[in-house]
């Protein structure tokens, strides 16, 4: 971490309007799912805003860098579809927070990836996916017109070039709707955090919810960010060392009322395709969510259509599986996609790690037998094949 804030000084923050219009490029992956997360559960949609306010603007100076604070899609997919409580989402939080600051410390992110496989993450990003299509589809069929009027907004948002903000424009015609219905909200600042029972959420459910999102995190938030941020701004930041920002993240956003977090490099393409490209874009949107916590009320939140809630998870979800694609091993990825709908997240997420080690191994004694005499036959020795290992820079959800 300290060679980060000595880095720091080639990226001084700037608050230009390209930074301005940088900042929604992380809005567009963070407010779909933590309305729909605060809508559908006991999550206090302003203690969250407030928490990632708070950290928007704290990484953005650390880094200097228009680093992403986004929810932990795998975990954030399971409240919303009601398999998780936010007990269970607390806990989750607060544990993960303690295994990414020792897995960060440590050094040890590369051998888990490794152990984990990107066919497994992709896998797992299809799952998530797929859950939240189920649940948007239950939320649209109860009023089908309005669910429709949102999928237009989303397609005409395509149309005019601004695909990637298709989910923002729904939210926002959801916001209006509700705003028509309830009324402008009375600002008041968020009291004591709404923290629940702890206890109750050391669950089955928790722990395989925990073990899928920690692939998502190490494969996606740490690794594909770290290459991402050297690839678009000459930045180098080790993943081991956003690993042990999202512990400390995680360890003091669940207490203040927040949820699971991490550093999703979707986000931070986002920013950059939106015109950032220093950490003002991180202070900017901070503060905006800051400004709009106290506007987050519960009338507010019970007015939100559910349909058109259903149309904006449909979209997200589009996005979050379209990922799959990209897999280096797309017969493995679908299959851990599906057998997650079939059993579970967590089963699924085990059962493809064990096939992606067996298929690691089975190549490697390949290798033995025709390679070029060290058991590599032209790869890097990980099993990618020859390729430059950076199988995680693309457009990855976390």
């Amino acid at each position: 971490m300290a060679d980060i804030l000595h880095d720091r000084d080639r990226h001084r923050l700037s608050f230009s309007a390209n930074e301005l219009t940088g900042a929604i490029g992380d809005s567009i992956t963070v407010l779909p799912l933590v309305v729909a997360l605060a809508v559908v559960t006991e999550v206090s949609l302003p203690h969250v805003l407030l928490a990632f306010g708070v950290f928007q603007v704290v990484w953005g100076v650390v880094y200097g860098l228009p680093v992403s604070v986004e929810p932990m899609k795998a975990l954030a997919a399971l409240g919303v579809a009601g398999t998780l409580s936010y007990a269970e989402l607390a806990l989750s939080g607060l544990v993960l927070g303690v295994v990414l600051l020792v897995i960060g410390g440590s050094g040890t992110l590369a051998a888990v990836e490794r152990w984990i496989g990107e066919p497994v993450v992709r896998g797992v990003q299809l799952a998530v996916g797929l859950i939240l299509f189920e649940t948007a589809i239950g939320l649209a069929v109860a009023d089908p017109a309005v669910a429709g009027a949102g999928l237009g907004i989303a397609v005409v948002a395509v149309a005019v070039g601004y695909g990637n903000a298709s989910a923002l424009a729904v939210l926002l015609a959801g916001v209006g709707a509700a705003v028509w219905a309830a009324g402008v909200p009375t600002p008041t600042l968020p009291g004591a955090p709404p923290l629940p029972a702890l206890a109750t959420g050391a669950t089955r459910e928790a722990a395989e919810g925990m073990i899928a999102q920690l692939a998502m995190t190490v494969g996606n938030a740490a690794l594909a960010t770290s290459l991402l941020f050297a690839d678009r701004f000459d930045a180098e930041v080790p993943p081991d060392d956003l690993s042990t920002s999202m512990g400390v993240m995680n360890l003091l956003a669940v207490p203040i009322g927040g949820i699971p977090m991490c550093h999703g490099c979707d986000g931070v393409a986002g920013k950059h395709a939106f015109g950032a490209r220093t950490g003002g874009a991180n202070v900017i949107l901070g503060i905006g969510y800051l400004l709009a916590a106290p506007f987050a009320a519960a009338s507010l939140l019970a007015a939100f259509p559910l349909a058109l809630l259903g149309t904006l998870l449909a979209v997200v979800s589009v996005s979050l599986a379209g990922s799959v694609r990209q897999s280096s091993n797309l017969a493995l990825s679908v299959g851990i996609g599906l057998a997650a709908l079939v059993v579970n997240l967590g089963v699924a997420f085990l059962v493809g790690v064990l096939v992606h080690l067996v298929i690691e191994r089975v190549g490697d004694v390949g290798g033995d037998d025709g390679g070029d005499g060290h058991g590599n036959d032209g790869d890097d020795g990980h099993g990618n094949d020859g390729d430059d290992g950076d199988d995680h820079v693309d457009d990855g959800n976390a």
